[in-house]
């Protein structure tokens, strides 16, 4: 059984996974707009990737007998001044919500709830790939500057993701 609290940030996280598909989707819609085809699949990819996440823990509470509880979606950003400026904010953002996993073990450890810490674990490793994909290309972007050559080949590039369901690997087939 969770805890009231834990059942509480458990449900501001799928809350806050689910802000961030709708913040990425708002992100492929812009670049798509902008004929950044690349860069529009690579953020549609990530819009469906937080949506697995939100499920992720959205079946674990299930799995508990805890109570989701969804609330609204607060508003997201539509345009952004270049692809540069979407790979900044989500570099921001992902911060965020690493600390927002952070918290959520924090809460885990103080209550001493061993099944959520563990669960965490691959939202903790899934954080650093986040964190650290961004910070790539925000770099690549960095170093082609204003060269419209270099963000057509980084644009190329991301057009090439694809999307794999993200799933714990404590996740029974």
């Amino acid at each position: 059984m969770l805890s009231k609290k834990m059942q509480s940030a458990l449900n501001a996280q799928i809350n806050a996974e689910l802000w961030s598909a709708y913040l990425y989707l708002s992100m492929s819609m812009d670049a798509a707009d902008k004929g950044l085809k690349g860069v529009s699949n690579w953020f549609a990819v990530q819009f469906r990737e937080e949506q697995d996440h939100a499920q992720i823990l959205i079946n674990y509470m299930q799995s508990r007998g805890a109570r989701v509880e969804l609330a609204p979606i607060a508003a997201v950003e539509t345009a952004w001044a270049s692809p540069l400026a979407m790979y900044e904010d989500t570099l921001k953002h992902e911060k965020e919500v690493t600390a927002m996993i952070n918290d959520l073990c924090a809460i885990a450890e103080a209550e001493n709830d061993r099944a959520s810490s563990n669960m965490l674990i691959w939202f903790i490793d899934e954080q650093v790939e986040e964190e650290q994909s961004a910070a790539d290309i925000i770099a690549e972007l960095k170093m082609v500057g204003d060269d419209k050559l270099g963000l057509y080949m980084i644009d190329k590039d991301m057009a090439a993701r694809v999307y794999e369901q993200a799933e714990p690997l404590t996740s029974k087939e």
